[in-house]
């Protein structure tokens, strides 16, 4: 199996250098590049093609929002996972919507930074049960009314599905939903691959995003 290969985009030399460290020693796992602000990210993942991105959020330039946008439009394959200070930015919940598959909290200890990159790089989302739910249900709020396409969209789903996608919402691994619903896990995976496709979204995270927007999850 090829290492996962990684782009690390962040302002500061010291949290580039410190992550670039951790994840080398890390077996699998091969950091190929970096970049100091979302423009350069963008030339390196067009040039590099790394299999996980890890985007700091705010910086200089362009920021690791509209970078995020940038590199899935260019490369819908791409997996983008945000790092960020505080475990409840707004700005998160932007890079969700943006086309990120997750996010890591900057103090995550070097076995965490690598499961997330090794999760993301699988094509799963980083929806830990905790810290992404509670932001996901904060941030929705901010979305206002559900949105006219999502809802005509929820009209595609069949029961069973729009049943998933909730529980998805609720931050359930597929393990979890298929023993909540007493199913084989293989039927929960068929059922996720078609939400997504019915829906259009790349993962996971982007489901539960959409499932909060169009209220089928009340914010608690």
């Amino acid at each position: 199996m090829n290492d996962i290969r990684v782009l690390i985009v962040d302002d500061q030399m010291m949290v580039r250098e410190g992550f670039s460290v951790l994840l080398g020693a890390m077996p699998g796992i091969e950091v190929v590049g970096e970049a100091v602000d979302g423009r350069q990210a963008i030339a390196q993942a067009a040039a590099l093609r790394p299999d996980v991105v890890l985007m700091d959020i705010r910086m200089p330039e362009l920021n690791g929002i509209e970078a995020t946008r940038e590199i899935v439009a260019n490369d819908a394959a791409a997996k983008v996972l945000v790092l960020t200070t505080f475990d409840l930015d707004e700005y998160v919940y932007q890079a969700l919507r943006a086309g990120a598959s997750g996010f890591l909290l900057k103090d995550a200890s070097a076995r965490q930074l690598a499961d997330g990159v090794r999760v993301v790089a699988a094509g799963e989302a980083l929806l830990a049960p905790t810290v992404t739910k509670r932001l996901i249900t904060e941030f929705s709020r901010l979305a206002g009314a559900p949105r006219p396409p999502a809802l005509a969209q929820i009209g595609d789903l069949t029961e069973r599905e729009t049943e998933v996608l909730v529980l998805i919402a609720q931050g359930l691994s597929n393990a979890e939903i298929a023993s909540h619903l007493v199913v084989a896990e293989s039927t929960i995976k068929t059922h996720v691959s078609r939400i997504l496709v019915k829906l259009g979204l790349r993962d996971r995270t982007q489901a539960a995003v959409f499932a909060y927007e169009a209220r089928l999850v009340t914010p608690s």
